[in-house]
């Protein structure tokens, strides 16, 4: 059986933290910019953070996903924040999703490091069959970044979900599976070093 138990994981630039009640002022003011929101299922800034902070909390502690704050080693910064969710033990499978950023890390390493980081956790350390990734059909730039990362787009779920201000949105679904883990990674770290030569 699939067990999720929280963890750091620490890449070369980046620090993936299981979240915790010490993030909270942190993670606040990294939320704070609304472009971060526009396709987000949730609208997470202003008073509407310690909703979203709470409930992610509650999921950590109900074993249903696992939420982690992303650092950035070299000053400490919070730079937003990812996780896994649905999570099946039974078919070890997991999605990887509610992931922001602030804007000015956009287009960096960031993402790249982080789904590194995420994706061999999953795949080496979890030993997962398949990682889904899900995103509002509008987000053109979501879906191009998880198109980057190699995954494979398998369709579009249509009226999929109603978000808080009542968009019924259609949701694309991505997925990479065991058996291409060593082709995805071998591509991240190929960016990675791109970054790195910058």
């Amino acid at each position: 059986m699939l067990e999720i138990i929280p963890v750091t994981l620490s890449g070369e630039r980046i620090q993936l933290e299981p979240l915790n009640h010490h993030h909270k002022s942190d993670l606040y003011n990294a939320a704070q910019d609304s472009r971060i929101w526009m396709y987000n299922g949730s609208k997470a800034y202003g008073d509407n953070f310690y909703k979203w902070f709470d409930k992610a909390m509650e999921n950590q502690r109900g074993g249903l996903q696992c939420p982690f704050v992303v650092r950035c080693k070299a000053d400490q910064r919070i730079l937003g924040s990812t996780r896994f969710y649905d999570i099946n033990r039974e078919h070890y499978r997991l999605t990887i999703g509610y992931t922001w950023y602030v804007p000015e890390v956009w287009g960096t390493f960031v993402n790249p490091e982080c789904k590194r980081l995420l994706l061999e956790h999953a795949f080496e350390n979890l030993k997962v069959n398949r990682v889904e990734f899900v995103t509002d059909a509008r987000n053109s730039r979501s879906r191009a970044a998880i198109k980057k990362l190699g995954a494979h787009e398998e369709g579009i779920l249509r009226r999929h979900m109603i978000l808080e201000d009542g968009y019924v949105r259609d949701t694309v679904v991505f997925s990479i599976i065991q058996a291409e883990w060593l082709a995805v990674k071998t591509k991240l770290s190929e960016r990675l070093k791109n970054f790195n030569h910058a």
